[in-house]
């Protein structure tokens, strides 16, 4: 008989997406269901961008270098100028999207059986990623009670063994919005320096920091051998369809290695690269708009949850999501049973289980993610149909 892999059934299922055959059955009985679950942006992608691709003179779709365009990666340098990260064209690699990036990053630097340290709660596919390079995740917990905060110096030395090899952060993070402060990233630019680390920076948010400095991880002096900068467009321009990121270091070495598994892929997208690179002729001001929007959508999402009896969330300081604690028995039942039994005047909503953003068994079960990334409008609503769920949900606790 025919078997898969060990890896197969290891890999986790997404708490993103692993609820769609519900959401899909439910818009098939007619409810309107508002999605909280993902970051899709409903912001245009701007119009500029997407007509670089429509009026391009494309004659033959060719491969682009493995490491992507170079008129694009040499935009990108200017980009980051702008941001404080001084790096040439040179090192930078663009990636189908910053998944890519981040199993590059994985691939390069540690080897099968290697352990990376991750606050938690986290980005839930880097468990998938992890997977997938036979890496172990090694959580250490962040709390609600002080709103995700960097966890102490003190918990990661606890958990570093001769098996760790990097500590992976997202800053803003997803899926809590902490923004992470420039003393927190020192802390770990000094645990990195001290135990021979690598820093895995996801920084596919920056633009959107409410209530602080975005400090990257290249910004940190003394660190250029150890971090790797794993990036995207997605996010920052409502492009998450075009799939492309870009892997960045200052490590030669591991650069060189990277180029190996960009080369045995062929090549990013070609397409995405002229939007990619369209976006970085854009206006200076371009993200006043959409991250005041998103302050906005922010700020209205918190005060509505935490009016609702037994409900407490922290204010996130950047990106578009929250982790909220809610008055129930069970994350997963309470989402699966929102889209399977639930409707208010005909309307939904679909939630992300907190449960599959955390390593530790067992945390998670009365949080559940939420991405504020629909308009104010369908937003209160949305907000409306959960206090009215907390009313008449079975496994309601206090």
């Amino acid at each position: 008989m025919l078997t898969i892999s060990e890896r197969g059934i290891q890999m986790p299922a997404s708490p993103i997406r692993k609820l769609v055959p519900f959401a899909e059955a439910a818009k098939k009985r007619g409810t309107r269901v508002y999605h909280l679950n993902i970051g899709q942006p409903d912001i245009e992608t701007p119009p500029a961008i997407v007509g670089a691709v429509k009026h391009a003179d494309i004659r033959v779709l060719e491969y682009s270098h493995s490491a992507g365009n170079e008129s694009y990666r040499r935009k990108l340098v200017e980009y980051y100028k702008k941001v404080g990260i001084d790096i040439s064209h040179e090192q930078i690699i663009i990636t189908t999207g910053g998944s890519e990036a981040i199993l590059f990053g994985f691939f390069t630097c540690l080897n099968p059986g290697d352990e990376v340290i991750i606050p938690e709660p986290f980005y839930a596919n880097y468990n998938g990623f992890a997977c997938t390079a036979g890496v172990n995740v090694v959580p250490i917990t962040s709390y609600i009670e002080n709103g995700f905060a960097l966890p102490p110096i003190e918990e990661f030395e606890k958990v570093i063994t001769p098996k760790t090899k990097g500590i992976v952060v997202c800053n803003p993070n997803n899926p809590t919005g902490y923004l992470y402060s420039r003393e927190e990233m020192e802390a770990l630019k000094e645990i990195c320096i001290r135990h021979n680390l690598y820093l895995f920076s996801d920084e596919a948010y920056r633009e959107f920091c409410y209530d602080g400095n975005y400090i990257s991880a290249m910004h940190l002096q003394g660190l250029d051998e150890h971090v790797v900068l794993m990036d995207t467009i997605s996010k920052r321009y409502s492009a998450c369809g075009a799939r492309i990121g870009a892997f960045v270091t200052r490590n030669k070495q591991v650069y060189d290695a990277a180029m190996k598994f960009a080369q045995a892929r062929l090549s990013p997208p070609g397409l995405a690269q002229i939007m990619g690179e369209a976006a970085v002729d854009l206006p200076d001001d371009y993200f006043n708009e959409p991250k005041a929007e998103y302050q906005a959508r922010r700020d209205l999402m918190i005060s509505r949850l935490n009016k609702i009896p037994g409900v407490f969330c922290p204010n996130p300081g950047g990106a578009f999501y929250a982790i909220a604690r809610l008055p129930i028995d069970d994350s997963d039942k309470f989402c699966q049973w929102l889209l399977e039994s639930f409707e208010y005047d005909g309307q939904t909503v679909m939630l992300a289980p907190a449960t599959g953003f955390y390593g530790t068994p067992g945390l998670g079960t009365n949080e559940i993610r939420l991405a504020y990334v629909l308009n104010l409008e369908a937003l209160d609503n949305a907000m409306t149909v959960l206090e009215k769920a907390l009313e008449v949900y079975p496994g309601r606790k206090g």
